[in-house]
Order: structure tokens, then C-alpha cells, then sequence
């Protein structure tokens, strides 16, 4: 790849992450109307386990060591087990699309509290205040929206999110930025559908409905989101801060409440639309070299 080609990708990629990313709240609203929310990602992860082992055995990366593999199983267990496990049991738990990607969206103030003292990151001023502000362009987000169903559980579930893909990341850059990412995936992939699959064993009914709507959804999911925005992901850990991927993530609830207005009607009103705005104002606040 050329200079001209990885310029290109660095402004490509945390755009396109944050349209993948944000799909995957609405579509896990789509696939958990039809199946237990473990049950499906138990499904979801054999199925992106089974991509994997074709792209590992095309490519034939380099195996991580032991230590590798076990830092590898961790990562996935945060980045994939608890982040989309919370995820999935937020909105089976009738929290909205929009609002399941709100508690998340505030790991841009965890994860630069953390990278500050566990990866030695320096956050500067004008940084924090970026990050100050992103965090007040999600509280306009949540303003006014209904906190329905079966709340204590869904908003639980929502913070298990916030702290596992925080953490999840963190552990990533510190502990498997060295490992290939292809082989690392599928450790992380092997693991985290054991941890699903013994979920919905000890939890869950298993109860699946094969329609359409699930099988395109549970299709997208595994391949734009698994595969997709999982390797965007870590391509941006790897070449930019922990601060600066984090900021990313402000974006997610926004794009994720417009598509959720479009999609399923789900409130968008002005205060959002200007907490949208502040979220942009936010990331680029955040990456911007000053």
C-alpha cells in the first residue's frame, strides 16, 4: 500500500467503522424478536468461526504463543462476550435501539480516564474538553427518550457493555497489538462462542425462529460486524490512540438514532440533533492535532 492509499484508508476507516458499528444495534433489534439473545450469539459466533477458519487457512498466519492465545481468549471474552452479550440483552429487554447505544457511548470518558494511567497516554486539555463535550452532546441524546420495559436489567446489561468494551480495548492495544490479527480473531472467536454457548445452556429457552428477517439480520451481523467493523477496529487501535479510537464511539449513539428513527420511529428530536452535532464537534476536538 502507498502513501497516497494509507492516507486514504486512515480517512476511510473511522467513518466507515461508525456506519458498521452503528448497524449493530439495529440489527441486533432485528434478530432478537425471533431468537434468546445468547441463544442468537452463540449462532452468530459459530458462524463467524467457520469465515475465520477459511480466511486463517488461506492466509496461514503466524500462531500467537501461549500467553498469545490466552491474551487473545481475554480480549474476546470483553470485546465480544459481555459488550454484545449486554447488547443483546439491553434491547431483548425492550431498551431501545437508540438508547442501547448510549451507555456505551460514554467510553470515551472511561477509556481516557484508564489509558491515562494504565498505557501511559498523555490526554491533553484541549482533549478532555473534547471528550467533556461529546459526553454532553450524549445526554442531549437521551433527553426526553421513554426508559421502558423491563429497565433495571436492560440498563444493567447496558453498563456491563460500557465496561467490557472499554476494558476489551484497552487489553487489545496493551496485550495483542502484536498478534496477527487473523489468527488472533479466531482464538477470540472460538472462545467468546464457548462462553455464548454455555450462556444459553445455563439461561436460556434456545428458542429460534428461522425467518427472514433473522437470517439476513444474523448474516450482516456476522460478517459486516464480526468480520467487518471488528478488523476496522483493530486497525485503528493498532495506528492511533486509545483516546482518539474511543472518540469514535460518541459518534455510534447518533448514527444509531437516526437509523433507529428511520427504521423503527424511535424519537429524533432537536435536542438530539444538536447532541448529535456536539458528538461530532467532540471526535473531531479529539483527534485533531493541535
Amino acid at each position: 500500500m502507498n502513501h497516497n492509499q494509507e492516507a486514504l484508508a486512515a480517512r476511510a476507516a473511522p467513518i466507515l467503522f461508525v456506519l458498521l458499528w452503528s448497524t449493530g444495534f439495529i440489527g441486533t433489534k432485528y434478530v432478537v424478536n425471533n431468537a434468546d439473545p445468547l441463544t442468537y450469539l452463540a449462532i452468530r459466533m459459530a458462524f463467524v468461526v467457520g469465515l475465520m477458519a477459511i480466511i486463517v487457512a488461506i492466509a496461514r498466519p503466524k500462531w500467537p504463543d501461549r500467553i498469545g492465545i490466552a491474551h487473545s481468549a481475554v480480549a474476546g471474552i470483553l470485546v465480544h462476550g459481555f459488550y454484545l452479550g449486554g447488547t443483546a440483552i439491553a434491547i431483548a429487554h425492550s431498551i431501545p435501539a437508540g438508547l442501547s447505544a448510549l451507555i456505551p457511548g460514554l467510553q470515551p470518558i472511561l477509556t481516557s480516564t484508564i489509558a491515562n494511567r494504565w498505557l501511559g497516554e498523555k490526554v491533553t486539555p484541549v482533549q478532555w474538553a473534547g471528550l467533556v463535550l461529546g459526553l454532553g452532546g450524549v445526554v442531549l441524546i437521551l433527553h426526553g427518550r421513554p426508559m421502558t420495559g423491563e429497565a433495571g436489567l436492560g440498563w444493567l446489561a447496558s453498563v456491563v457493555s460500557l465496561i467490557s468494551i472499554t476494558l476489551g480495548t484497552l487489553y487489545q492495544r496493551r496485550y495483542c497489538n502484536h498478534i496477527d490479527w487473523r489468527a488472533g480473531n479466531l482464538v477470540q472467536y472460538v472462545s467468546v462462542t464457548i462462553f455464548f454457548a454455555i450462556g444459553a445452556f445455563l439461561f436460556e429457552d434456545r428458542v429460534v425462529h428461522w425467518t427472514r428477517e433473522f437470517m439476513l439480520a444474523l448474516a450482516w451481523l456476522a460478517v459486516a460486524l464480526s468480520i467487518g467493523s471488528i478488523g476496522l477496529l483493530y486497525w485503528l487501535i493498532r495506528h492511533a490512540a486509545a483516546t482518539s479510537v474511543a472518540s469514535l464511539f460518541y459518534l455510534v449513539p447518533a448514527v444509531t438514532a437516526l437509523m433507529a428513527y428511520l427504521l423503527f420511529g424511535e424519537k429524533l428530536d432537536a435536542l438530539a440533533i444538536a447532541g448529535m452535532v456536539m458528538c461530532a464537534a467532540a471526535v473531531f476536538v479529539v483527534n485533531r492535532r493541535f
